[in-house]
């Protein structure tokens, strides 16, 4: 018979059974304030309930076998990116400048910002341009090569009687290997192009996770003052630990990014499907990124506009025919003497009139 228990509050959480292949839920009966007992019908007599740590349990009174307690240290995939050797190489970096300069960690995190992209992306970009425009320049000579490659396949097939798949595939073939000849020459194969992407954004998201580590207490460096990040904000953001409620720093981040987009997209002049597709894409994360940055800590915010300004400041840079002619970027298709007007009266014949 069940004993009648002196209290009537009890825990119950349901435990998982699987039974071939289907899943049941049953009640378990996890723990009891202390001082719990029971009365025991047989004898008449209030007995203690027993548990572990001197805590009373329903468990053994009930004749039900104790509950065993599985835990794992396995943590997720995103906590183990936070604990990474970059995500504390990064926390340092904060953390250091910010003790050496002496400024509030809002100023503190916009002077790392434009440094890191100043120092690392900005020759990247560079380097980025001088690819695209050597690989630009071949395609007149690629466009010769082709056309008398063709020629040549042609003669070649009359003599051999090829069909016009092995015509197709030799053609092909040919070519890939005339570009690629090409591409060694001139030492521009595009996927050096793609070099600025693959440093940027480990750099972004390792400088991302590190102020959300200090923002939350998590980080790996201590803080010169324990306030910290809580009080190293201004204006409408004096707490960097926290969401901006405003939403400014949100909406600005969407809006620079935005002409970001929007200013590359106006420099191509015949997009091809595929780039359209792509500026879409860019267009949907931008706004995407608003939501987002309104439910991190203003510090991340603060770093990810930060960002995206002196990424707007840079793109503007490397449309100035001076600063090209300084760094020795091969002039292309898209170059003008006045970049700025050009943007500015494409943008308005585009989206204000």
């Amino acid at each position: 018979m069940w004993p009648k228990l002196t209290r009537s509050v009890t825990f119950v959480t349901l435990r998982i059974c699987r039974q071939s292949n289907l899943a049941t839920l049953r009640p378990h009966i996890r723990s009891f304030f202390h001082g719990f007992s029971c009365l025991d019908s047989r004898t008449q007599t209030i007995q203690p309930l027993c548990c572990r740590s001197g805590h009373p349990s329903i468990t053994p009174a009930l004749g039900l076998q104790p509950r065993r307690t599985i835990t794992t240290d396995r943590s997720s995939w995103y906590e183990s990116i936070a604990d990474s050797t970059p995500v504390c190489l990064a926390e340092q970096l904060l953390v250091s400048t910010q003790q050496m300069t002496g400024l509030p960690w809002w100023a503190s995190i916009v002077c790392t910002t434009f440094t890191l992209r100043t120092a690392i992306t900005l020759p990247l970009g560079i380097y980025q341009s001088i690819i695209i425009a050597k690989v630009e320049a071949l395609q007149k000579e690629i466009a010769v090569l082709a056309r008398q490659l063709r020629f040549e396949i042609s003669v070649k097939a009359k003599e051999k009687g090829w069909s016009e798949k092995t015509c197709r595939f030799h053609f092909k073939k040919n070519l890939k290997r005339i570009v690629s000849e090409l591409y060694v020459r001139d030492n521009c194969h595009p996927f050096k192009a793609s070099l600025l992407i693959w440093v940027q954004l480990p750099m972004w998201v390792c400088l991302s996770l590190a102020l959300r580590n200090l923002s939350l207490g998590m980080g790996h460096v201590p803080l010169a003052s324990e306030a910290g990040l809580a009080t190293g904000g201004a204006l409408w953001f004096p707490d960097l630990t926290l969401p901006d409620s405003t939403w400014i720093i949100p909406v600005s981040l969407g809006l620079i990014n935005l002409l970001i987009t929007e200013i590359f997209a106006l420099r191509q002049l015949e997009p091809s499907k595929f780039q359209k597709y792509v500026t879409h894409f860019i267009r949907g994360i931008s706004l995407v990124m608003i939501p987002i940055a309104a439910t991190v800590p203003s510090s991340m915010s603060l770093y990810w506009l930060s960002s995206s300004c002196v990424g707007l400041a840079h793109n503007l840079l490397m449309r100035s025919p001076r600063f090209r002619g300084v760094c020795r970027i091969p002039p292309t298709r898209s170059d003008s003497e006045t970049p700025y007007k050009d943007i500015a009266a494409a943008f308005v014949a585009k989206y204000i009139k």
